[in-house]
């Protein structure tokens, strides 16, 4: 038995609480995977995991064995690492996650050009606008959209994050365009549900308002309400680095533009410095070459 894939199938099942996905993710059929956990316990000669009709949990052993599992992972992969920093090409797999609207508007192609440079190794991106555990999901690198970084990780400024108000044409056309702050709220507003959902910040020089905005539709995606915007649905307010290709085309225009929102910043986010892999190293310094002039 090969007992680091069996290891590293276990966590998997262990982390997401199913066969199916974690045959879905490490590309095997679920019977191998099945498999692989049963020689896990014979040759540990324990049970590991609990099987339900609905749900996968851990035993006690189960929860020993995927710590030292998870470490002898780290390990390998560490071990993987500096032999291959030792040489010209970079080796082994990289973990990220990313906003699901930076991931599709930028990251997504910045890595592909990543993996053009470095063709030996391999990236997983985890997308989504949830916050993970970076140590607990075993993640590399996070990047992220905030104006104040979580304190204890460290955090390395890629690009500023600006926002703007957008609206389709057509909706201004039948309901007017707003011609002061306070004039949103007799608007249909798109919100972001977990970012200034009720209230958005507009500054105009020294000026600064607080407007309480009536929020008919909103989701917790930017890309969501980015496509409610298109349709004609209201006024939403969105970062530029995704709104911009439809500010260009005219497919959105600029609502209250004399007006500007608070400025966030694109974060690459990690747990230490301590034994930054070289994998790690030139993927933050690509990213940061790669934003430092702003496409959007």
């Amino acid at each position: 038995m090969d007992r680091l894939t069996a290891m590293r199938v276990f966590a998997e099942v262990a982390t997401s609480g199913s066969f199916s996905a974690t045959a879905d993710k490490l590309d095997m059929s679920r019977a191998t995977v099945t498999r692989y956990v049963a020689e896990m316990e014979n040759w540990l000669q324990a049970r590991l995991l609990q099987r339900t009709t609905r749900r996968v949990s851990l035993t006690d052993a189960g929860e020993q064995a995927l710590r030292r599992s998870q470490q002898m992972l780290a390990l390998a992969s560490t071990v993987e690492e500096e032999t291959a920093s030792s040489s010209e090409s970079l080796r082994g797999q990289l973990r990220l996650t990313a906003s699901m609207s930076f991931g599709h508007a930028h990251l997504a192609s910045a890595l592909a050009d990543f993996l053009q440079l470095h063709p030996q190794l391999k990236v997983d991106l985890n997308v989504g606008d949830g916050t993970l555990n970076l140590v607990e999901a075993r993640i590399d690198l996070a990047v992220r959209i905030s104006s104040e970084p979580e304190p204890l990780l460290i955090a390395r400024p890629l690009a500023e994050c600006a926002s703007v108000l957008v609206a389709a044409p057509g909706y201004l056309r039948q309901q007017g365009a707003p011609q002061t702050p306070d004039a949103l709220q007799s608007h249909r507003c798109l919100s972001y549900a977990n970012f200034g959902k009720s209230v958005w910040k507009l500054q105009r020089g020294d000026e600064q308002v607080r407007v309480g905005v009536s929020s008919h539709f909103s989701a917790n995606e930017a890309t969501v309400l980015l496509q409610a915007a298109l349709a004609g649905g209201g006024i939403a307010l969105q970062p530029t680095y995704l709104a911009s290709p439809y500010l260009a085309s005219g497919a959105l225009v600029t609502v209250l533009p004399e007006w500007q929102m608070p400025v966030m910043t694109v974060y690459a986010l990690y747990p230490s410095r301590r034994h930054l892999s070289p994998a790690v190293r030139a993927l933050l310094d690509f990213l940061v070459e790669r934003f430092r002039t702003l496409p959007w």
